[in-house]
């Protein structure tokens, strides 16, 4: 057995599931439009530019979980990944997991996006294992806080390795897929890492290294 990471946002998707459940939340008012809207923007151009403070970003996104009842959140989820979401899951990417289903390998998703917003989509891919940046909970409603290592940048690679420890698994055969530079640490742990639709950075990068560059959009 092999494993098969996949990032989620810009590499399995058309776009950020992050960045969509922000503007989603503005059309739904539940947050302040015009504030977040500026804040959505800046943090999604700050981790474009790689200078993002996760937990900056995080005390903003997971705010709204803390001001709403689950369930509502639940609700309002659904008809997110309704939405937003079925729309840009790329069919290429589906080929690309089930290639390596197919081959034997374990499939995951490794993301910084936050465990409520991804945990869904994970299952709408048929992808078992998910590591994503894990909201407080306490007494059943969310905090506002994180819980953990937020899995961004090399807290994925701490956050894999602690996944490995515990189920007794190795990197030996592995893969990973990712759009973005913020991704190197963790792509320069695997056996076979993969450019895909990658951002200028991670584009010079792999180039430099001999990595292979693909596209699940212009399939």
């Amino acid at each position: 057995m092999a494993l098969a990471i996949f990032d989620l946002d810009n590499t399995l998707l058309a776009g950020d599931s992050d960045y969509l459940w922000g503007t989603f939340l503005v059309e739904q008012k539940l947050v302040d439009g015009d504030h977040y809207e500026r804040e959505n923007e800046r943090f999604y151009r700050e981790y474009d530019e790689g200078v993002l403070d996760i937990f900056e970003f995080l005390r903003f996104s997971l705010k709204p979980l803390s001001e709403n009842d689950p369930k509502m959140l639940i609700d309002l989820r659904d008809r997110f990944l309704l939405e937003k979401i079925d729309p840009i899951i790329l069919d290429a990417g589906r080929t690309l997991v089930e290639k390596h289903r197919s081959q034997g390998d374990t499939a995951m998703i490794i993301t910084a996006t936050n465990s409520f917003v991804t945990a869904p989509i994970a299952e709408r891919l048929g992808i078992e294992h998910l590591i994503a940046t894990e909201p407080e909970m306490v007494d059943g409603k969310y905090t506002g806080n994180v819980s953990g290592e937020p899995s961004y940048q090399n807290g994925k690679v701490k956050r894999l390795h602690s996944w490995l420890q515990n189920f007794e698994e190795t990197l030996e055969g592995s893969s990973f897929y990712s759009d973005s530079h913020n991704d190197i640490p963790l792509l320069e742990q695997v056996d076979n890492p993969v450019a895909v639709d990658p951002d200028d950075i991670l584009a010079s990068h792999a180039k430099t290294h001999g990595w292979p560059i693909i596209s699940l959009r212009d399939v």
